[in-house]
């Protein structure tokens, strides 16, 4: 089996409670070699403490605040990886998840970007009141999320980079545009990625930016009517 660099990029915003878990997953990982960068999307609190425990093993970027899809785009940037991997601050990936996914792209006839299955959980600082309300899933399900993907470097630049003026669903967006460009995806069938429900998710905290994906839906819509245009089909 060939093995490549994997650059796994880790956004941060006012995530110290649980960038340390997430990074040891990251670190864990039974896939050598890869390179580890912690994108720090101006955070106020204690994030980049933590991150810098890590060093010299995880590098540490700060940029001002942009959002997810600005800092993953300067982790894209500061990348010399062969194959790229997102994991959130605040997600857990299972210990085999790049090995297993490099099995597939080493594989005779490999996708052009592989996802894999997500297992939620309530995460244990939740209190009983809140848990009760929030919805976690109980049987691992197909992940269209960054967390599960892992995509070689050149057919991620093919797509382009994720959308900066979007609160909420800049990877939806993306994928939207990677499925216009007839990718081939894979999706495995393996729990890669554990993704944690908490009092302050991004979703939690953003319901108002729905628009984001009205907005997102439109875009996918007006690229297809263009194409139509184009070429007649």
């Amino acid at each position: 089996m060939s093995h490549s660099l994997i650059t796994v990029i880790i956004p941060v915003y006012n995530c110290e409670r649980y960038l340390a878990e997430a990074i040891d997953s990251a670190l864990a990982q039974t896939w050598r070699p890869t390179e580890i960068i912690v994108v720090d999307d101006g955070s106020t609190d204690g994030s980049a403490a933590i991150a810098g425990r890590f060093a010299p093993r995880v590098k540490y970027d700060l940029i001002s605040h942009g959002g997810a899809g600005a800092a993953r785009n300067r982790g894209v940037a500061l990348s010399a990886g062969d194959y790229l991997a997102f994991l959130d601050a605040d997600d857990l990936w299972t210990k085999q998840k790049l090995e297993s996914q490099m099995a597939v792209f080493n594989s005779a006839n490999p996708p052009d970007l592989l996802l894999g299955l997500v297992e939620h959980f309530i995460s244990p600082d939740v209190d009983s009141l809140l848990g009760n309300k929030i919805r976690c899933p109980t049987e691992p399900m197909p992940g269209r999320v960054p967390g599960t993907m892992l995509i070689p470097t050149p057919i991620f630049r093919r797509v382009g980079p994720f959308c900066e003026t979007l609160t909420v669903g800049e990877f939806v967006e993306w994928y939207s545009r990677a499925m216009d460009l007839k990718l081939k995806e894979l999706i495995l069938s393996d729990v890669v990625l554990r993704r944690r429900l908490h009092a302050t998710n991004l979703g939690i905290l953003n319901r108002d930016a729905r628009s984001d994906y009205a907005r997102v839906a439109k875009a996918a819509i007006d690229r297809r009517r263009q194409k139509i245009e184009e070429t007649g089909s």
